[in-house]
């Protein structure tokens, strides 16, 4: 997804933003790619076990993309807000969700919400923002938004998991994934690793998305690695919980 540079205060200012080439540029491929994801509702039940659920609460999906969450959390929640700092994603979101009286799309970075302080139980990111190191503002304004008890829960790729994370590393080489990790574990994370399937309709869609997520020669590696119609990929569920009372010294 994307980081944007903003203002605090729960009002938005515009910066720049990181761009995230494989929904920016192809979004209706990167819909197929959602579409295809953990076939086997594997990430989904991890999401459910370690943020206790969110029906009857209120959910954030921080660097919702085109929104193609938002509609699953408002089944059972409350209300969801999706935030997203690029334009044109938000334009989409809103047009997936117009009509769904419980889902707001607001256009916004991570490191400034536009939520008051303690109105959520849930803040959710997939693939958004929450990298490591440097993203203490958005870590910050996850906590200023959630109420005592309420959980931030960060999805990202694990790249440790064959054969979706040897592809990463191929395009990533630098990519400090145990710092990653330790970094998480110093400001009070748990980690979880799932490992789930992406299934999809047709080669022709497998291939596609593979070409929109990693260099042409990665591409073609992977490409070459998968015989059939699914994938399995691993990903790195952090969750942290608010503290829900006085701690005292």
């Amino acid at each position: 997804m994307t980081r944007r540079y903003t203002g605090f205060g729960g009002q938005a200012r515009p910066g720049p933003a990181i761009p995230s080439p494989n929904i920016w540029n192809w979004p209706e491929v990167y819909e197929t790619e959602n579409l295809a994801q953990d076939a086997d509702g594997t990430l989904w039940s991890a999401l459910l076990d370690e943020t206790g659920g969110w029906a009857g609460r209120d959910v954030a999906d921080v660097g919702c993309g085109d929104g193609f969450h938002l509609p699953r959390f408002a089944q059972d929640a409350a209300s969801v807000v999706g935030i997203e700092p690029h334009p044109p994603l938000v334009e989409r979101a809103r047009a997936r969700c117009a009509g769904v009286d419980r889902i707001t799309v607001l256009q916004a970075g991570a490191e400034s919400l536009p939520l008051p302080d303690a109105s959520v139980d849930v803040v959710h990111a997939r693939t958004a923002y929450f990298f490591g190191p440097g993203c203490e503002p958005g870590l910050a304004e996850a906590d200023r938004v959630l109420r005592p008890g309420g959980v931030l829960a960060v999805v990202d790729l694990d790249f440790t998991a064959r054969p979706y994370g040897n592809w990463l590393r191929a395009d990533l080489p630098r990519y400090d994934a145990p710092g990653v990790d330790r970094f998480f574990a110093r400001h009070g994370f748990g980690l979880r690793r799932v490992t789930s399937t992406w299934r999809f309709a047709t080669r022709a869609d497998l291939e596609e998305v593979l070409r929109i997520e990693f260099s042409a020669r990665t591409a073609r590696h992977a490409i070459d690695d998968v015989a059939g119609l699914s994938i399995r990929v691993g990903y790195r569920l952090h969750a942290r919980r608010r503290a829900s009372g006085l701690v005292l010294p």
